[in-house]
This record gives structure tokens, C-alpha cells and sequence, in this order.
């Protein structure tokens, strides 16, 4: 088990008391924009050992008696089928994941609010999706695009700006605004909400939940450059927020997007609530998390080694053709500031060796305990399934030499792929490595004590010294393992098809 730095029972009930009191602020109705992931995030957890990808539901859930949830989708990502791409899903779909999970959690969802949407032709995607979500019984709202948002104040407050939007109508005191990924318009939903509501005689407030930057750490400090190098393709940056500074004489952090708005968001709040109730940006906010960390050496250690992943990702994405040279350029940057090589990462170094050593690719892993382990490539197993099989047997307390599957079982699958399939590559992936394991455990002990040691894989380090399949990629991060890679293919290619 590693060292924890962030104590995550605190967390959950220091934010909900931080949100009750913002609540009270505004006289008993806040809307809450929720910036980044509501759950799964892993980001977060990560970069705060001990803090859970669940944190923020749990902490929701303190307050579930007085909430409800909006969640805002961009038409424009309906029609270009934009994919969240940690989970491999449309936003369209990601929507009804959300519905399902809140649902299940026993929390209130008032409905979903279709941002920038135009009814004509070349969003026939986003109708569709509309009548999609009627015909299961949610309800939806359609928000149109305003001309001269976000800087023309007067238009944008007005009858012909927001008031064309729907009303969407909540009850509970909060109302969280989520969505399935940035650019979805959350702001512009509770800003609506905050124009109807004055009409409609509610009295209501604003305020927005954002885990990073953390407003109360250094700019330097390696949580704050993680969440740099998480975004370093969207090129957002963290600042000090000049206008906390000259209020309050007081260091505060934000990110550029927050800053360079609040003057125009500060005047649409002050004209429909006639003053606006915020100094800074900084002051929107109502994240606690700063104040929760209990080891700030551990949280150190473990952003920078965050930062090494983000690092090695963006330098694969270039090789692969996903992105040009911008982001690796700005992570070359993150890690100088940092001080972070790959050197404090010893399964670089070691997956490195062991491909000299064996003249093909190869892989190492830190398992959650410290201890190494290596995988190289055969005949039968790539590199990642045989560390895969190395890492169970660590982990089980099963002796290098014992056989987890036979070549009874190997071989006819090996085979398959070459003479049935038209696979030049007999190896393994990872997938169907565990699939031989789980035939192999009806007959072997052994076999079957390995598979029971999955769940203790999660939260390894595993580097590989070629960039690995998709395929290979996406189980490891199913099992919690963290993946690194090369920006380099094997040069026979023969890990793909």
C-alpha cells in the first residue's frame, strides 16, 4: 500500500459544509457550475493519494436532500460525435451513463440542457437526440446560441439573449450543473438560470466547483503543473489571479480562461442581480480540496510522477499523428519547471534494459508494494502479457518457475490468430492472455489463485519500451495500471496485425 497524503473522509465533509454555507450566502438557492469530472476522477487521485475517484458523488451525497442535477451538452459535440476519451464514448452517451449513475445513487436529475442549439438542418444529429431523450422520459431543454457572447452584456441579458433559452424549473436549493466534458456550456446554462429565476421572482446565486488549479498551492507546486500538463493540449495555464491580489492583498491561483472572463461574467452577474456578489474569480469558487491534504511531500512525488506519464502520452500522441508538436513542447516545459526526468521512475530505466538485453520489446512495472517486475517478449506472449503473468505471480507469492498456463492452452490459441484469423503476430494481447488464464484455472490451482490477484494490480507504474496496441493500452488501464510508453514501434510491427 503506498503512502497517503490526502484524507479524503475530511474532504467529503469540509466541501459539503463549504457549499451549505455558500448556499446560505445567496438565501437559499445556489447554482453550482461543476467543473471537471463529478465522478471517476482519476486524475484527482492520482496526484492526491488517497483522495477517491468517487470523492466528489460521495460528497454530493451529504447533500442529495437539497439537490438536483442539470446536465448541459453542446449540440455542436452531438453532431461531430465527440468522444470522451478516457471511456471511449459518445458525450451523447456519456449523457445517459450519467443519468443511470445519478439515478442509481438515488439523486434528482432535473433534465439535460442542449446548449448552442439551432434548429435547422445541420444539426439534425442534436433533434435527434432531443426526441431520444423524450422517448425515455427525460426531460430536455433546448439553449440557443446568443450573437455577441460572452462580452456584449446588454444583448446577452436581455429578452432576445437569454431569454429565449427554456426555463428549465428546479425546486431544491442546489442545483449542480454538469456535463460530459469541457466546452459544454455549463456557465451559460446557470447564467440562464440565474436571468429566469429573477424573472420568475426566485432569488438565486452562483458559484463554481473546480478541483485544480488549487487556488490555496504555489503556482509551481507539482499538483498545480499536473493539472498544466493534464490540459496541455487545451494550453490552459495557471496564474496568479491578479484581481484576488489587488482585493484581498492576497496570493490566490487560477487558470487564464477564469481570469480573462471575470471581468465580462462579473457584469452579467451584476446585471441581473444588480451587483455582483464576487471580488476575483478565486472568489467563485468553493474547492476545499487544498485544505485537505495531509502529506504535501507525498502529494509532490506523486504529481510528478503524473507529470512523467502526461509526458510520455503526449510524446506517443505525436508519434502516432494525434497531435503535432505544441503539447510536447509545453510538457518539455512543465517538466523543466518541475524538475522532473524519467529517472524517478525506475521502471523506465528497467524496461530499457531489459529490451538491450533481449534484443526485443520489453516492460517493467512498479507494483503497489515497490517491488519490480519485468516482462519480455516470446514466442507466445508479447511484452505486456508476459509482465501481466510476471506481476499476478509477484503479487500471488507464485514461484517464477511454475507455469501459469500450459502450451496445451497457448499454442491452439497462437494458432488460431496465424492460421484462422490472419494474424501475422501469434502473441498474445494482454485480453487474451487472461482469457487462456481463465481456461487454464478450471484445471490449474495455480492458475486460478493468479486471477484472484488482479484487484492488486491497481495503481502499478508500468512502463514498455514500445508504444503497445490500443488494445493492450485500454485493458492495463482497465485493471488500474498506469501505462507509460516509448514514443517508438517495435520496428518488425509485430504487434500489429
Amino acid at each position: 500500500m503506498g503512502r497517503i497524503g490526502f484524507d479524503n473522509q475530511a474532504y467529503i465533509t469540509i466541501q459539503s459544509e463549504k457549499i451549505r454555507e455558500r448556499i446560505a450566502h445567496f438565501g437559499g438557492k445556489l447554482y453550482l457550475e461543476f467543473g471537471g469530472k463529478l465522478f471517476d476522477d482519476f486524475h484527482a487521485s492520482r496526484v492526491l493519494p488517497g483522495f477517491e475517484p468517487d470523492s466528489k458523488l460521495r460528497m454530493l451525497m451529504q447533500l442529495r436532500d437539497d439537490l438536483e442535477i442539470v446536465i448541459a451538452i453542446n449540440a455542436a459535440d452531438i453532431e461531430r460525435n465527440k468522444i470522451r476519451g478516457d471511456l471511449g464514448i459518445t458525450y451523447g452517451d456519456e449523457v445517459l451513463r450519467m443519468i443511470d449513475v445519478f439515478s442509481a445513487m438515488g439523486l434528482s436529475v432535473s433534465g439535460v440542457a442542449v446548449t448552442r442549439y439551432q434548429d435547422h438542418q445541420d444539426q439534425s444529429a442534436a433533434g435527434v437526440f432531443l426526441k431520444r431523450l423524450d422517448n425515455l422520459g427525460i426531460r430536455c431543454y433546448r439553449h440557443y446560441p446568443i450573437a455577441g457572447y460572452p462580452s456584449d452584456v446588454e444583448h446577452i441579458v436581455s429578452p432576445e439573449g437569454l431569454g429565449r433559452n427554456e426555463y428549465i424549473e428546479t425546486s431544491r436549493s442546489l442545483v449542480v450543473v454538469t456535463a460530459p466534458g469541457p466546452g459544454s456550456g455549463k456557465l451559460a446554462t446557470c447564467i440562464s438560470q440565474l436571468y429566469h429565476d429573477a424573472i420568475h421572482g426566485v432569488r438565486a446565486g452562483y458559484a463554481k466547483f473546480e478541483t485544480f488549479p488549487i487556488w490555496n498551492l504555489s503556482l509551481e507546486h507539482p499538483v498545480n503543473l499536473a493539472y498544466e500538463a493534464a490540459t496541455a493540449d487545451l494550453n490552459d495555464m495557471n496564474m496568479i489571479d491578479p484581481f484576488h491580489l489587488e482585493y484581498y492583498q492576497k496570493t490566490a491561483v487560477n487558470y487564464n480562461r477564469d481570469i480573462d472572463t471575470f471581468p465580462v461574467l462579473s457584469a452579467t452577474l451584476a446585471k441581473i442581480m444588480g451587483e455582483s456578489p464576487y471580488h476575483s474569480p478565486t472568489d467563485m469558487g468553493v474547492n476545499m480540496v487544498g485544505m485537505c491534504i495531509t502529506d504535501d511531500n507525498t502529494c509532490r512525488d506523486a504529481a510528478r510522477r503524473e507529470i512523467l506519464r502526461r509526458y510520455y502520452n503526449a510524446r506517443m500522441e505525436r508519434t502516432q499523428g494525434k497531435c503535432d508538436d505544441a503539447p510536447v513542447k509545453r510538457m518539455d516545459l512543465i517538466m523543466r519547471r518541475a524538475n522532473v526526468t524519467p529517472e524517478i521512475n525506475p521502471a523506465v530505466a528497467a524496461a530499457l534494459e531489459k529490451a538491450e538485453d533481449t534484443g526485443a520489446p520489453a516492460a517493467a512495472m512498479i507494483l503497489p508494494d515497490g517491488r519490480m517486475v519485468r516482462g519480455k517478449t516470446s514466442d507466445t506472449l508479447g511484452a505486456a502479457s508476459s509482465l501481466l503473468l510476471n506481476a499476478l505471480k509477484a503479487v500471488g507469492g507464485i514461484g517464477d518457475s511454475y507455469k501459469l498456463i500450459s502450451n496445451q492452452v497457448l499454442e491452439p490459441v497462437c494458432e488460431l490468430k496465424t492460421r484462422y484469423m490472419g494474424h501475422r503476430n501469434p502473441r498474445l494481447h494482454t485480453d487474451e492472455v487472461l482469457m487462456a488464464l481463465t481456461i487454464s484455472a478450471l484445471t490449474n490451482p495455480l492458475a486460478e489463485m493468479a486471477q484472484r490477484q488482479l484487484p492488486k494490480l491497481r495503481d502499478g507504474d508500468a512502463h514498455f519500451s514500445v508504444i503497445l496496441s490500443e488494445e493492450d493500452i485500454n485493458l492495463l488501464k482497465q485493471l488500474g495500471i498506469r501505462v507509460t510508453c516509448e514514443p517508438v514501434y517495435e520496428t518488425k510491427r509485430l504487434y500489429h496485425k
